[in-house]
């Protein structure tokens, strides 16, 4: 009797065997179930020299497993590619791939994703340990009307993808800002820190930015380096906000973004200026500010290849 393989060795296994492939391995499936986190989006992936990613997300009782082509050079109305595509979800009982959609199909201005659906009922059946593996096989790809030139794969892409909830004492980062009134200049950025595989920093404008400026304070989450690699897409699950000094009841909007080379994400009216400045608000307290983040969820990514 031959050896089992490993769920990892089969991904391996079906990547170096279909040049045209990029496999997904989502751990954490029951984050994406719950809706504790709203998607999952795999690393952009090149396929006919053309970029690609895969987005799996959960709505209304069912699963969504999407393809995406994401290629900057398809904009405009005129562009199209046509090729064939096969949407696979492994099967959690076997190594074969056992749920799957096969199609020809034309991506143009106005369809630029294809997708699958499955009942989350269902999900059962294709999850084991909490991991899903899911993987976009596109071949014969031609596009018209684009200027592509590529050269040909000799093997698939595969990455897994854990959504881990950060540990309670490593998920608050607080700032605090003194002498606030005395600030000069458009925005004032925090020290880095890191949470799970990123180095993190804040930046507020004190009288705001875009649609805020003037009439509130800004504030964003940057992402701008990595810790460990590879460099790609990380989802933070967290919150923005302002604290208050005297009642405790903090001014907080939350977020979930996934995060590209230096990505950011915030909100350009976070706070109405007239709120902060308003003393029973204990926002701003002796020229004082406390300023954070809080993180629950985060992704970190490792390539399998």
């Amino acid at each position: 009797m031959g050896q089992t393989l490993s769920l990892e060795d089969t991904i391996r296994a079906e990547a170096k065997s279909h040049n045209n492939v990029h496999l997904m391995l989502v751990d954490g499936m029951s984050k994406l179930m719950t809706r504790q986190v709203e998607n999952c989006v795999s690393s952009d992936f090149y396929v006919g020299g053309l970029k690609w990613n895969i987005v799996i997300l959960q709505q209304q009782d069912c699963l969504y497993f999407v393809l995406a082509i994401t290629d900057s050079k398809c904009i405009g109305s005129n562009w199209k590619v046509n090729c064939n595509v096969t949407l696979t979800i492994y099967s959690a009982t076997s190594s074969f791939l056992n749920h799957n959609r096969w199609t020809w199909f034309c991506f143009d201005a106005n369809n630029t994703t294809l997708l699958v659906s499955i009942p989350v009922k269902n999900m059962q059946d294709f999850t084991v340990n909490d991991k899903s593996v899911f993987s976009a096989e596109i071949t014969n790809v031609i596009p018209q009307s684009l200027d592509v030139g590529w050269t040909p794969r000799t093997m698939g892409t595969a990455e897994s993808i854990k959504l881990m909830e950060v540990e309670r004492n490593k998920s608050k980062f607080t700032w605090k800002i003194t002498h606030f009134s005395t600030f000069v200049g458009e925005h004032h950025s925090s020290y880095q820190f890191t949470v799970g595989p990123r180095k993190w920093y804040l930046r507020m404008y004190p009288k705001g930015t875009s649609e805020g400026k003037g009439n509130s304070l800004s504030l964003y989450l940057h992402a701008p380096d990595y810790v460990t690699g590879p460099n790609t897409k990380t989802l933070a699950v967290f919150k923005l906000r302002v604290l208050d000094q005297l009642k405790r009841n903090h001014h907080e909007i939350g977020q979930q973004f996934w995060f590209g080379t230096d990505g950011q994400k915030g909100e350009p009216k976070f706070l109405a200026l007239e709120e902060l400045h308003k003393a029973s608000n204990g926002y701003l307290v002796n020229d004082q500010i406390y300023i954070g983040v809080e993180f629950f969820y985060i992704s970190a990514t490792q390539n399998m290849i």
